[in-house]
């Protein structure tokens, strides 16, 4: 009977532990709160969560498989990034450090980052590191820092001292490229070594005024080949034969957000800041009467060309931030809510019932040369596939809602 009794007893203990480690199991799995996109949030809340809802994890931006360092993802991280200072919903932090806890390891290397291909977009991501490091201040995203300031340290220039865009495309800069290196460069050179660097980032973008910028239009070409030898480089100038609005985007986002570091003192400022009022005057004169920009910039209405989302949301952000601050005239804030409403009632033509937006007629990609080769043709412009919600699109539109605190 006793040993009945003892066998009943360590049963239901054994019966009791069983459930417990159960219970716990299926309580893991249960998924996150689901996220709810409130009718009345500002449109950078809506977009942020529409991203987050689609992609559960950061890494699956883009439709992503799998974690990679890809300067896409930095892009609509970093402007939820900017979103959490004026909203701190702790899903936005979170999002955020997972994406980088996915990829930067105990030592401070990086998954999936290529090091030796110098290929400036890699360096963009790093900016998602600093506040990471600051709030954190555990040693392996110092190391990470570095490690892409490293990059930048040995990135193959230009005779003339400009970055190359990347090693396959030697003596090559590119407008996007900018945006890509510069604003990574001024904070870390801000906040790590004592402004030393100001002086090389300035000289990117006076190389890039120089070079680029037709004096017809006052905007800049897509790209520019010191050496003349690409088949798409004009054999007289180097620069690649249009305007892609895009570039023209990476470009005054790349001014807008450097500024944010260059000491007030320092002898360029005064320089940037004309070489982005030089270019948003001329990209006014070409702001379509739906407040919209078309993807190739100075051929509206022209065959097959369209009014594209991603460089219309760049210039948004870029004229309101450029106005906030002081670097614009206030006609360029005017202007921005312009674009913006251009954005939010032409290329956003439904929202979810889940409370979901989608941004329309987003170019997917675009570049030069390459493989398949890319000539920088109209045709080429205009022919490029479109994704909607692209991030491209998206990061900028959240930045531009944020300015315009809309």
């Amino acid at each position: 009977m006793k040993n009945s009794r003892k066998q009943s007893y360590f049963m239901s203990i054994l019966m009791a532990c069983f459930m417990t480690i159960t219970s716990c199991k299926v309580t893991s799995q249960e998924p996150a709160k689901e996220i709810v996109i409130g009718k009345n949030a500002k449109w950078s809340d809506k977009m942020a969560l529409t991203l987050m809802k689609r992609h559960p994890e950061a890494y699956m931006i883009d439709d992503a498989k799998k974690p990679k360092w890809d300067y896409v993802h930095a892009l609509v991280l970093h402007s939820i990034e900017e979103l959490y200072k004026k909203n701190p919903d702790p899903r936005y932090k979170a999002y955020i450090k997972g994406y980088v806890d996915n990829l930067v390891q105990a030592d401070g290397s990086i998954n999936t980052y290529e090091f030796d291909k110098y290929n400036i977009d890699l360096v963009l991501p790093g900016r998602l590191l600093f506040d990471v490091y600051a709030y954190t201040k555990e040693d392996k995203y110092l190391k990470a820092l570095q490690l892409i300031r490293k990059q930048l340290a040995e990135q193959p220039r230009t005779q003339s001292g400009g970055f190359w865009h990347k090693q396959i495309y030697p003596n090559q800069m590119w407008l996007d490229g900018l945006y890509m290196g510069e604003p990574f460069y001024a904070e870390y050179t801000a906040k790590f070594e004592n402004g030393k660097s100001f002086d090389d980032i300035a000289k990117q973008f006076e190389l890039i005024q120089l070079k680029a910028t037709d004096p017809k239009t006052g905007l800049l070409y897509h790209g520019w080949d010191e050496s003349k030898q690409m088949p798409w480089a004009n054999k007289e100038t180097g620069n690649s034969p249009n305007f892609w609005s895009r570039s023209l985007g990476w470009y005054v986002m790349a001014l807008v957000d450097v500024l944010d570091y260059m000491p007030k003192d320092h002898p360029k400022r005064k320089e940037l800041i004309q070489y982005l009022n030089n270019v948003s005057e001329a990209l006014l004169k070409f702001q379509d009467k739906s407040g919209l920009w078309y993807q190739v910039t100075d051929k509206g209405g022209e065959k097959d060309n369209y009014l594209e989302a991603s460089g219309s949301a760049m210039f948004s952000y870029a004229f309101a931030k450029g106005a906030n601050k002081g670097y614009l005239p206030s006609k360029f804030k005017k202007a921005a809510n312009k674009a913006f409403d251009g954005l939010t009632t032409v290329l956003i033509k439904k929202v979810d019932q889940d409370g979901g937006i989608t941004l329309t007629n987003c170019c997917q990609v675009a570049g030069l040369g390459g493989n398949p080769y890319r000539d920088g043709s109209y045709e080429y412009y205009v022919n490029e596939r479109k994704k909607d919600n692209d991030p491209k699109a998206t990061g900028p539109f959240i930045l531009a809602a944020l300015e315009l605190n809309r």
